[in-house]
């Protein structure tokens, strides 16, 4: 039966979630309510015994896509753009000084088209792109310019404080507001490793954006997992 409306006999299945839905209105509520795109995961994780013609299939054509992204990428103009250069250069070089291994991707990556990134050199502080995920409400939030020396609570009370969030935020992310604080948790992907070996790196509340970052490795911009300790979850932390 449908997933949605557990109603009707199920009729199509989402490429993305594997959901089942039995009409065009459930797939809609199902992709507003999931916050999912419908679009296949590519890079999904398959184990050998589960791995068939199709998915090696898939993988030659992904390849095959990442080849001509990677081409089209080359040859856009702003790659030699010694402006561009210099900005990227100098902001990895800021990075490094603050301890913080900043990586950048190429022109053409979603990652660095939205990266909005910034380095005050009057103020000598980084304004961070920053991207909130919170899992158990499949819900994101992209935050631009948050200072580095803003503590993370602060930047999480707007959307889980009962008090200070907005409304809408505050009902979409209930389960978070009536939680203890004290069951609140924020992870960051540690990256570089394996993709059947995915570790993340608890971070404190407490402290700044700048000390939570000191001593890891960033992909053009932080994303940070906002996570509930009583709710079970496949997010494992380094040293678990």
């Amino acid at each position: 039966r449908c997933e949605t409306c557990s109603e009707e006999e199920a009729k199509y299945r989402c490429p993305r979630c594997m959901k089942y839905s039995c009409s065009l209105l459930c797939v809609k509520k199902h992709k507003l309510a999931l916050s999912c795109n419908g679009v296949r995961d590519k890079t999904a994780f398959v184990s050998v015994n589960e791995f068939t013609d199709l998915n090696l299939l898939s993988d030659y054509r992904f390849l095959e896509d990442v080849g001509r992204t990677a081409d089209a990428a080359a040859r856009h103009p702003t790659v030699h753009s010694p402006t561009t250069k210099k900005l990227l250069y100098c902001l990895r070089n800021k990075a490094r000084r603050c301890n913080i291994d900043l990586r950048t991707l190429p022109i053409g990556f979603t990652k660095r088209r939205e990266n909005s990134t910034t380095f005050n050199y009057m103020e000598k502080k980084f304004y961070w792109h920053l991207k909130l995920v919170f899992p158990h409400c499949h819900a994101e939030y992209t935050l631009k310019g948050v200072p580095d020396d803003k503590a993370l609570a602060d930047i999480l009370k707007p959307y889980i404080d009962p008090v200070e969030s907005d409304p809408v935020v505050c009902q979409r992310l209930k389960i978070y507001t009536v939680s203890p604080q004290s069951d609140i948790q924020i992870l960051m992907k540690i990256e570089n490793r394996k993709q059947n070996s995915v570790r993340y790196n608890e971070l404190d509340a407490s402290k700044s954006l700048l000390d939570n970052l000191k001593g890891k490795v960033i992909i053009e911009y932080p994303t940070l997992f906002v996570v509930l300790k009583t709710l079970k979850n496949d997010m494992v932390v380094l040293g678990q």
